[in-house]
């Protein structure tokens, strides 16, 4: 982990999509790393462009997903979004972040593994209450890269499985009108990003 960009506080993103701003404040105090992660992908603009490529709203409100670069290139079909994430310029490999959720009345996150295999009572520190912001991932905990969601609704069923990093401020009615294949027009760090460090 020490190879991967940390935030140490907050950071207010500004997301815009259909012309109108989605205000999002990143929370590295609970989880720096996956925090960390969005704020440099946000800064180096690899989600200006990238489409919203997985909506569910029935039989009840769930989530708006996106975030798979893949999806800034027209071509690929749709049904094919969903498996990409960022590939590290640098390292030309793809950027995974641990999966990361902190107990609530603990200092430190756990790592890597759900609060059930942590064998884990305690809520997370950050609950997936709508508005939630977290990384989409398969079904290895530490396969997450640059694929997030929006949860549209509580969704309590998630908490200590997914690592939520933080919450819309504003906004929350454009994500309500988000459909399948709208993009996110551009994506702006507005404070904080001197908490990033790389």
């Amino acid at each position: 982990m020490s190879n991967l960009p940390k935030l140490e506080g907050k950071a207010t993103v500004v997301m815009t999509v259909n012309g109108s701003p989605i205000t999002i404040e990143v929370d590295g105090t609970a989880a720096p790393v996956t925090a960390g992660n969005f704020v440099d992908l946000v800064n180096q603009g690899v989600y200006d462009g990238v489409a919203f490529h997985r909506v569910v709203r029935e039989p009840q409100p769930f989530v708006v997903q996106g975030g798979d670069p893949q999806s800034k290139d027209p071509k690929v079909p749709m049904a094919r979004l969903g498996t990409g994430g960022f590939i590290d310029p640098t390292t030309s490999q793809e950027r995974y972040v641990p999966l990361e959720i902190q107990p609530e009345g603990s200092d430190m996150p756990v790592y890597s593994q759900t609060f059930d295999e942590a064998k884990i009572k305690a809520q997370p520190k950050l609950k997936h209450s709508r508005g939630a912001v977290a990384m989409a991932r398969s079904r290895l905990p530490d396969s997450a890269s640059s694929q997030f969601y929006f949860a549209l609704a509580d969704l309590p069923f998630l908490d200590g499985s997914y690592a939520v990093f933080g919450y819309v401020t504003e906004g929350m009615d454009v994500i309500d009108d988000i459909q399948q294949g709208d993009r996110i027009e551009s994506a702006k760090v507005v404070s904080g990003l001197d908490n990033l460090k790389n």
